[in-house]
């Protein structure tokens, strides 16, 4: 069974593909060295989240949803909330928020890393600190049949759609700071097209 070490041992195992994924990796390091809590939400300066990047099989598209705290749209994912399979966390998350069972399209290791700072916010009536998300995400595939049955989850989310690859890092609708991440993902996505 997996434990933090194990997923700390995973993280420093990946290999980062830009500078920011490499200043990451040490801040994820730094990070769950410090802290003995990093998978629940009471560690208040922040947590292990997992997130999916799920395409279609030709590669074309990718799911996104519009997230109600985020206010824009963004890949699906969540928080660990004390699970240490942060694969199956990406993949749960993608059902839930979207309808879909996502497969991983190569294997169940990260695909790519990024720290990401979540502003202070109103979450069920309580009001919630600004802190960091050390976001793992997994790259999935959905099966082409199944793109149409996606679904709305009306306490995350108020749409879900398929997009190009590149307007999920081009479009206005999107989360200003996810963009430069999905763009750097996108790159890699395509770069398994070759």
């Amino acid at each position: 069974m997996k434990d933090k070490n194990s997923i700390l041992e995973e993280v420093k195992a990946f290999k980062p593909f830009n500078e920011q994924e490499e200043k990451d990796k040490i801040t994820f390091i730094e990070f769950m060295n410090t802290f003995e809590d990093v998978l629940t939400r009471k560690n208040i300066f922040g947590h292990l989240t997992a997130s999916a990047f799920v395409v279609n099989e030709d590669l074309s598209k990718t799911l996104l949803v519009n997230h109600n705290i985020f206010g824009g749209f963004i890949y699906p994912g969540g928080h660990a909330d004390g699970e240490t399979d942060l694969f199956r966390v990406a993949k749960r998350e993608v059902e839930e928020e979207t309808g879909l069972v996502a497969e991983p399209l190569i294997n169940s290791k990260i695909f790519a890393i990024q720290t990401t700072p979540i502003k202070g916010h109103i979450k069920k009536g309580e009001y919630i600190s600004a802190h960091i998300h050390y976001d793992i995400l997994y790259l999935l595939v959905a099966k082409n049949l199944d793109m149409e049955k996606i679904r709305i989850l009306e306490s995350e989310n108020s749409a879900v759609k398929w997009v190009s690859l590149e307007e999920s890092f081009t479009s206005e609708d999107n989360v200003d700071w996810i963009r430069p991440i999905n763009e750097k993902i996108v790159t890699r996505v395509r770069s398994l097209k070759k």
